[in-house]
């Protein structure tokens, strides 16, 4: 179809794309699941009342589902590293080579040293892009 040609219907339509036909449709919240949060928050007090004596009693399941929602889970965290030559390295081949070398001697764990590499990784795709772009606007430029 092309753009001369006219949809059928089209001439019937009165909202734009992307508008509501019905602007003052059904209000948020009136549906089921609306009505059984309105329901769930109106016995929240009690729930969560019950649950904390549950865990004082001693019910792990209890003590777990308050802990779920109120305390964050630990993410693990590894502790800064040093790697020989990565600082003086020249170029990305050379920063990732040695943190394969480091961990190979043991010097940093290994998933610290596959996360340096796919970091290095990345850096190297944004630089190529940054490339890219910059030859791009210079060809650009010269038509």
């Amino acid at each position: 179809m092309t753009e001369k040609t006219p949809r059928k219907h089209e001439h019937l339509r009165k909202w734009q794309p992307g508008e509501s036909g019905n602007p003052k449709g059904r209000p948020p919240g009136s549906g089921l699941a609306g009505s059984l949060r309105r329901a769930i928050a109106a016995q929240a007090a009690d729930v969560i009342a019950a649950l904390i004596a549950k865990a004082k009693e001693g019910d792990v399941q209890a003590a777990r589902a308050l802990l779920d929602r109120l305390v964050p889970p630990l993410r693990a965290q590894s502790a800064p590293v040093a790697i020989p030559g990565f600082d003086t390295a020249t170029g990305l081949a050379e920063r990732a080579q040695a943190a394969l070398r480091a961990a190979g001697r043991g010097e940093v764990p290994p998933d610290v040293a596959a996360g340096l590499v796919a970091a290095v990784g990345a850096l190297a795709k944004i630089i190529e892009t940054e490339e890219l772009e910059r030859r791009i606007r210079a060809l650009e430029a010269r038509t």
